[in-house]
């Protein structure tokens, strides 16, 4: 069966939903250890989480991109999630969505969250014909990400080079089977229906 071309897909569980992010070890070793954002970790700037592991892999580049070394799974209420989807707007104009370019403005200005769709990744980190979920937090959003919703931080690094490792060698069913498992989101169609351009 073929996927919509929108769709929330994470790891979650009745409470939380898993996103993820990469940083620098200075503020995702801490991050990881301490299991929450260290005082370094800006909250007066836009970040943007992902529930797409292999989304994030591609932007990191399997955690060797300068500056995002270290992988974190981030577990967030799904209160807090769903906080910020209700409160987003598209992050570009969209006919058909907005009524004119200065209405999406208007929303953008006043939306602390944001949300962007771009092209899913399979394990050779190459475009799918499904989009995934960014989702950018800004202002008392991201604060909230940072001191409320965050309910555990790991450390993955580790996994996204044993995964990283086994789809060089052509392993690729071994490096599919340690991928977290990431379902559609239950709520997501009516938390979607003015964010799907």
């Amino acid at each position: 069966m073929q996927q919509p071309r929108h769709e929330i897909r994470a790891a979650h569980t009745e409470s939380t939903v898993t996103v993820y992010q990469a940083y620098s070890p200075r503020i995702g070793v801490p991050a990881a250890r301490e299991g929450r954002f260290p005082a370094a970790w800006k909250r007066d700037r836009m970040t943007w989480i992902k529930p797409s592991f292999l989304w994030m892999m591609y932007r990191c580049g399997w955690a060797a991109k300068e500056g995002q070394e270290t992988v974190l799974a981030v577990e967030i209420s799904r209160e807090g999630f769903e906080w910020a989807l209700r409160n987003a707007c598209l992050s570009s104009y969209q006919p058909g969505v907005h009524p004119d370019r200065a209405a999406w403005q208007r929303q953008l200005k006043r939306s602390p969250t944001r949300v962007q769709w771009d092209p899913e990744r399979d394990l050779r980190l190459q475009p799918l014909p499904h989009r995934s979920l960014q989702l950018g937090l800004s202002g008392e959003a991201a604060r909230r990400y940072a001191d409320e919703w965050t309910v555990a931080i790991r450390d993955l690094t580790p996994l996204a080079h044993e995964i990283h490792t086994l789809v060089r060698e052509g392993t690729l069913d071994a490096a599919r089977a340690l991928l977290p498992r990431e379902q559609p989101y239950p709520t997501a169609g009516e938390l979607l229906s003015s964010l799907r351009p």
